[in-house]
């Protein structure tokens, strides 16, 4: 029997190399009323290979929410937000940039590479935990995706 839509346990990717941010914003998912697992990975290049199922990634899920930073070791963000939206098989996983930089040519290039949100983390801890609900909440809840 094949599951609907809300049923099943939502992947959320985190792609950020800071220890601290990753701590945060698993914390602010940990309340969350949709269930769901946070896969993590510190670094472009090992996100690529998670998103395209290669090597120790092979029977990896699909992430429902890409969450991504931009400042990333090996690979940038930038880079792999490129990636993404340019491999068919990969450029519908919605794509939130979550990053500390509010320089303009960092939204400008992500939006021309078809981001599909940019956000600035708030260094206040109650502002970082309401940002990241209300990307839950929209992502999860308001928006319909496509399955796959």
């Amino acid at each position: 029997m094949s599951r609907e839509r809300g049923e099943k346990h939502k992947t959320i990717f985190l792609i950020e190399d800071n220890k601290a941010d990753i701590r945060l914003i698993q914390e602010a998912l940990k309340n969350s009323s949709v269930p769901h697992k946070v896969v993590i990975s510190r670094d472009g290049i090992n996100a690529m290979a998670y998103l395209r199922q290669e090597g120790e990634y092979a029977n990896a899920p699909r992430p429902d929410l890409i969450l991504l930073d931009l400042n990333l070791p090996k690979k940038d963000g930038r880079e792999v937000l490129a990636e993404i939206k340019t491999d068919p098989a990969l450029k519908r996983i919605p794509v939130v940039v979550l990053t500390t930089s509010k320089n303009e040519d960092d939204i400008i290039d992500c939006y021309n590479l078809h981001v599909n949100c940019y956000i600035t983390k708030s260094r206040n801890l109650n502002q970082l935990f309401q940002i990241v609900k209300s990307i839950e909440e929209f992502w999860f809840c308001t928006v319909t995706l496509p399955l796959e």
